[in-house]
């Protein structure tokens, strides 16, 4: 199964880890979105971070924006940042 940021959903083949507060790779998220223990956008929203990743996904795993929107809109729930039922 493909590592993938569990922020942005952006694949570990294309993007480094982020680190965490002791300098280690953090497994979970990557460069763009995790540095150093902490994410890098503490206040960003699911909706922005779908909004900032569409011009990545297009056309490369999606038609066009609102296909990649739509798509995200779907998949985005279920990484860890954004799942509704954190524990």
């Amino acid at each position: 199964m493909e590592k993938i940021c569990q922020s942005c959903a952006t694949p570990f083949e294309f993007a480094k880890p982020g680190t965490n507060a002791d300098g280690t790779d953090n497994q979970d998220y990557c460069e763009h979105c995790y540095k150093n223990g902490k994410f890098i956008y503490p206040s960003a929203t699911m909706e922005g971070v779908i909004e900032t990743c569409i011009p990545f996904r297009v056309p490369h795993v999606y038609a066009d924006a609102e296909a990649a929107r739509k798509g995200m809109q779907e998949f985005f729930p279920k990484l860890k940042r954004w799942a509704k039922n954190k524990n």
